[in-house]
């Protein structure tokens, strides 16, 4: 890797650069990340055929629990294969794509075939229904959808069906009165009585003969080209396509897995989703930008699966969020797995209690284990630990500011605030979102002046350490899940007993905080908890379902009728806490 320097950057020097976490500025909350290594101008098909070109006979992409094992040469072919059937197919640069699946070897291909064309992967959560799923095609306007069959409660096929007027098997295109974008569908799995186009035959297209010239598409790419498009929810209430660079995605895996000492001889464990940026970015991403292997554990996390997966592949590093590594170490003690080759990793998505870092560094092996801060808009990573941190710093803090970053805690009225003091976290650099996918308003709500208002309340020590003590947004995260009420307001309005609602988090001793609804019914009605969770299955993603409703008379609010959600947090903390 030595010899691939180009006059913007060196793809090589990051491991040996140092990021020990940047300055503060004196008396001022105001930190600055340093480094030693230049940010890369690079995009992600540049990027990924280094990578290639580099170590084409070492591991790229196993999957231990099946036996599929691809080295980086043979993960190249067949992301080029898929990329021209794509092509012929006629997806083109700029085009939207989206991908509705769980974690699968197409998957990966997806990612890398639809970035060699210069179009932009617009991730889609596999949790979503049918009304969430329609929404998020027509906000970025995809072009093609390109979905798995089903996934345990949810079938994709049925749901795209009702959305979808004619199809053609053979072709793969598609009409829609209610998505009229949409002219492509492309169905994973066996081809017997597909209703889209088998993925099978998109390969096929793509080896037997294309007019692609992939090497002229990757010239024409720029690394401040749009690549990727996820979505998050925000002060709308309805879920916002955070849209995301080359420069974006390329530098925050690079810097990620330059933190945990990544290089080629790595083996990097991802039980987590690929559609988050946690997967895709900080994991299949991070280990192209080094050569490390990605290890995929099955189509949704298994505790069991994921520590056979660790064995087998003899993984040293594994990513995954508070609640995974809880269902792990209930059963290392049951079963005999070998971690031995573990030795780094990150813990991200919630707050660690310190037993369980204490834990997972002594009978995981995990002894470097970081954790990382950050969010969808800025790709995602600000903050994250160095493996070798004082555990009290690994669960007190997000760690310390990464490379070519700054960030600074402001006050209500946008001023930075002394060192110490808590405020609201705001963020710049080359890790910033180019915006929210055709919401100019909003995206120059959240970005001012080039910085990105979080909207987490943070607090810095003299260290340049970053604590996160609060949301200035109402923010849900349950198990590493952004949750935004309003969303889930809007949609129990539906529901024709409901006069009101309200939605907010309670603590949780396995996913940090999980969904609340106080209801006011309307008058003569009947309205149970029991009606309104048969409401919300079926059509929301069921981490969005509260897991406690209560039906009440009034909702608490201030002399304005501002709703006060932190009496209702309160009381009801109170009410969970009491003995049955």
């Amino acid at each position: 890797m030595n010899d691939m320097i180009s006059k913007e950057g060196n793809f090589a020097d990051s491991v040996a650069g140092s990021d020990r976490g940047g300055f503060i500025a004196a008396g001022v909350s105001h930190v600055k990340g340093k480094s030693d290594s230049e940010l890369w101008y690079e995009t992600v098909p540049g990027v990924f055929k280094k990578t290639v070109d580099a170590w084409p006979d070492r591991p790229a992409l196993i999957l231990p629990l099946s036996g599929v094992r691809l080295t980086w040469r043979e993960l190249g072919e067949e992301t080029d294969t898929v990329a021209r059937g794509l092509y012929e197919a006629g997806i083109r640069k700029g085009d939207r794509i989206g991908i509705w699946s769980p974690n699968c070897i197409e998957w990966v291909v997806i990612q890398f075939a639809t970035a060699k064309l210069g179009a932009i992967l617009v991730n889609i959560n596999p949790a979503y229904r049918l009304h969430e799923l329609e929404y998020a095609l027509n906000t970025v306007e995809c072009k093609a959808l390109i979905l798995a069959q089903k996934f345990k409660t949810s079938n994709y096929v049925s749901m795209l069906g009702e959305l979808v007027d004619e199809a053609n098997t053979e072709t793969g295109s598609v009409t829609s009165g209610q998505v009229p974008s949409l002219k492509l569908a492309i169905e994973i799995g066996a081809e017997r009585d597909a209703r889209f186009m088998p993925y099978g035959r998109i390969r096929e297209r793509g080896k037997s003969g294309s007019s692609c010239d992939l090497e002229a598409i990757a010239e024409s790419l720029h690394c401040d080209d749009p690549i990727n498009v996820q979505f998050t929810s925000g002060t709308t209430g309805s879920p916002k396509g955070a849209t995301l660079t080359h420069m974006n995605i390329v530098n925050n895996a690079r810097f990620v897995t330059d933190r945990i000492h990544f290089t080629e001889k790595d083996r990097l464990c991802l039980p987590v989703p690929l559609y988050h940026c946690f997967g895709m970015a900080m994991g299949t991403l991070g280990c192209v930008t080094k050569g490390a292997a990605i290890v995929l554990c099955g189509d949704a996390f298994s505790a069991k699966d994921t520590l056979a997966a660790l064995t087998g592949a003899r993984c040293t590093g594994l990513y995954a969020v508070p609640t995974m590594f809880l269902d792990m170490l209930d059963l290392i003690g049951n079963v005999d797995f070998d971690l031995s080759s573990l030795r780094t990793g990150i813990m991200a998505g919630a707050p660690c209690p310190i037993e369980v870092m204490r834990r997972v560094i002594d009978e995981m092996n995990m002894r470097e284990i970081t954790i990382c801060y950050g969010m969808t808009e800025t790709a995602p990573v600000s903050f994250q630990s160095h493996g070798d941190d004082p555990i009290g710093k690994k669960v007190a803090t997000v760690g310390r500011i990464h490379p070519h970053l700054e960030v600074k805690v402001v006050d209500e009225s946008g001023r930075t605030v002394p060192a110490g003091q808590e405020g609201e976290l705001c963020t710049r650099g080359y890790s910033v979102m180019s915006g929210y996918w055709g919401e100019a308003e909003l995206t120059n709500e959240s970005i001012r002046d080039g910085w990105m208002h979080t909207g987490d309340v943070g607090v810095f020590d003299d260290e340049g350490y970053c604590s996160i003590v609060g949301r200035v947004k109402d923010m849900i995260i349950r198990g590493g899940e952004n949750i935004f009420p309003k969303e889930i307001e809007d949609f129990l309005f539906r529901h024709p007993d409901v006069k009101a609602a309200q939605v907010f988090g309670v603590p949780d001793e396995r996913y940090g905080e999980i969904v609340c609804a106080w209801i006011i019914p309307r008058k003569n009605s009947n309205l149970s908890p029991d009606d309104l969770r048969r409401f919300c299955e079926g059509d929301i993603a069921h981490f969005k379902i509260p897991a406690h409703f209560r039906i009440v008379d009034e909702i608490p609010t201030t002399v304005t009728g501002k709703p006060q959600k932190f009496i209702m947090r309160d009381q009801m903390a109170g009410i969970l806490a009491k003995p049955n």
